[in-house]
């Protein structure tokens, strides 16, 4: 007989019933934690040095990674559209589906989700070594906030960068797919930018910024709270890693299922 055969409703429930609290404990921890975290961004002292070495970490060095993931998406995307719109004679809407598709929706998510891979798991491994290693307990000696040090400057370079790595993205991939579709599927150069230019609105844009901002902060903040949160020893420090991008991974799909509705609604 199974485990959950041998129990009685009663334990089923109470089982379900500690879930549940668990997992709205969990949600209050982690709310507790982003407000806390907006709150020493918005109060001095400010660390510059700290938060120039996040912009350079979360920003520059995600660029490649950013522009290779979306490039080849892009060109993936207008072979796709092209592919199924031949079935309905609608090709030629290959510009205006590539251009709308990554702005709205490919771009932020692809670029979120990078983000959570690379920049996440190496937050919540740096701060989960300090805390190992008693780093994070020098600072507090040292009259130094770990909050203020070691958190804030990283979400917020995340919340400055990260929409603009979107907007990068957006751009490569629609470039991605204006090299495939010009060189391979035969559209003219110039009518394909000019049918791009003029199916964007200004609120795909703005969109497609707003989403990059909240999948910034989700990601760093996740990093950060996994890290302080870190167990002792390397198997905590690899437990918070993982789990970093665990979460942080299902907050931005969640986060782009609510703004998607949000702007849709607008």
């Amino acid at each position: 007989m199974s485990t959950f055969s041998r129990l009685s409703p009663l334990s089923l429930l109470a089982r379900l019933g500690q879930m549940v609290l668990a997992g709205l404990g969990a949600v209050g921890r982690v709310t507790l934690f982003a407000l806390s975290t907006f709150s020493h961004m918005l109060r001095p002292p400010y660390y510059p040095r700290e938060l120039l070495n996040a912009l350079l970490q979360v920003g520059w060095l995600s660029l490649p990674v950013v522009g290779l993931t979306a490039i080849f998406t892009g060109a993936a995307l207008a072979l796709q559209i092209y592919a199924g719109g031949a079935r309905f004679n609608a090709e030629a809407v290959v510009p205006q589906i590539v251009a709308i598709g990554m702005v709205r929706e490919l771009g932020p998510v692809l670029v979120g989700l990078m983000i959570a891979a690379r920049v996440t798991s190496s937050i919540a491994a740096e701060i989960a070594t300090m805390k190992v290693t008693e780093q994070i307990d020098a600072l507090v000696t040292l009259s130094t906030h770990p909050m203020k040090y070691l958190v804030a400057p990283r979400v917020l370079a995340a919340l400055i960068t990260v929409p603009v790595l979107v907007g990068v993205g957006d751009i490569i991939g629609i470039m991605g797919g204006y090299v495939v579709a010009t060189q391979n599927l035969g559209f003219n150069p110039a009518a394909y930018l000019k049918n791009t230019v003029d199916f964007l609105e200004l609120r795909d844009i703005v969109s497609s910024l707003v989403k990059g901002a909240a999948f910034g902060t989700i990601a760093a903040t996740m990093g950060c709270y996994y890290g302080m949160q870190s167990g002792r020893g390397a198997q905590g420090v690899g437990r918070a890693t993982k789990g970093s991008v665990e979460a942080a991974a299902v907050l931005i799909l969640a986060a782009n299922f609510v703004l998607t509705g949000i702007f849709f609604s607008l």
